[in-house]
Parts: structure tokens; C-alpha cells; sequence
């Protein structure tokens, strides 16, 4: 007897919920004004994305070609699956004593495995990574998913340890 009130139970549940989203489909189709969905690819110049959006790792560069990224790695072991991988050197500063230095190579981004779960970015101690509001990566080659996000003569910020 008890599963019988348990299975009413949840059909009623279930029409509930049914109605609820039936009404609110009701309440849309009678006010066809206040309908916020975005006819994509259509509205490209005026498509707006929201302020939390995730999409691609970037290294943020200023006008003098500098970067924030010291070569810590910490992105690269926070990153669940592999998807940084970053290159360093060690180079000798001759501005201090002598003392050698990480200098990132190269800061590979694979975008084909990447979740966007926003790990990396969290990890930078520096703040030198962001996610950007990139998200059309179609392409037949997985070759050019796979990115190197410092720019060719970039360089440390001065100031950034």
C-alpha cells in the first residue's frame, strides 16, 4: 500500500512541475516581447555574452610586449587533464647578482582538451592567465587548436616575481 501513495505521490510531483513549466511557456507566448533568446549566428555584431563566460586561455600581453607569467607552473599542475604545458629556460639576470631565473620558451595551450573549468586561472599566482570571450573554434585541423600564448620577444614585466 505504502509504494501505491509513494507513486501518486510522485506523479502528482511531476504534474506540478509539468504545469509550472507549461504555464510560464504560456506566460511567453502571450508576451512574445520580453522573449530574451538570441538568434545566433544572426546577431553576431550585437550578441552579448555574460560576465562569466569561459572560453579560451589567454596570456595577457601589454603594449611593450610583457607578460606576467614567471614560469611557476602552477597552471600547468591545477589543470586536471594536461591541457598547459609550459616551456622554461633558465636564463642569468644581470640586472641583480647574477642569480639565474626561469624565463618561459614557450606557454602551450592545448584548447581541444580544455574543460574551461577555470582551474588555471584561480592557480596564477601572478594573474598573468584569463579566460577570454572566444568560443567559435570550429575548424577541421586539431593541429590548430593546440596554442602558444606568449607572443614572439615577449618578455617578463619588470616587477613580477
Amino acid at each position: 500500500m505504502k509504494f501505491l501513495i509513494e507513486y501518486i505521490g510522485t506523479v502528482l510531483k511531476s504534474i506540478s512541475s509539468l504545469w509550472s513549466g507549461m504555464r510560464l511557456t504560456g506566460y511567453y507566448f502571450t508576451h512574445p516581447k520580453e522573449i530574451h533568446t538570441q538568434q545566433y549566428p544572426d546577431n553576431r555584431a550585437t550578441l552579448t555574452l555574460g560576465e562569466r563566460f569561459r572560453g579560451e586561455v589567454v596570456l595577457t600581453h601589454d603594449e611593450n610586449n610583457e607578460h606576467k607569467c614567471t614560469g611557476c607552473t602552477s597552471c600547468e599542475l591545477a589543470c586536471p587533464n594536461g591541457t598547459i604545458k609550459i616551456v622554461y629556460k633558465n636564463v642569468v639576470d644581470e640586472e641583480e647578482t647574477g642569480k639565474k631565473k626561469k624565463a618561459i620558451d614557450e606557454f602551450v595551450y592545448h584548447l581541444g582538451m580544455c574543460t574551461f573549468c577555470n582551474l588555471c586561472i584561480i592557480a596564477c599566482p601572478t594573474d598573468a592567465i584569463k579566460m577570454s570571450h572566444d568560443f567559435e573554434h570550429s575548424t577541421f585541423d586539431r593541429k590548430s587548436l593546440t596554442k602558444i600564448l606568449n607572443k614572439p620577444g615577449s618578455k617578463l614585466m619588470k616587477g613580477v616575481e
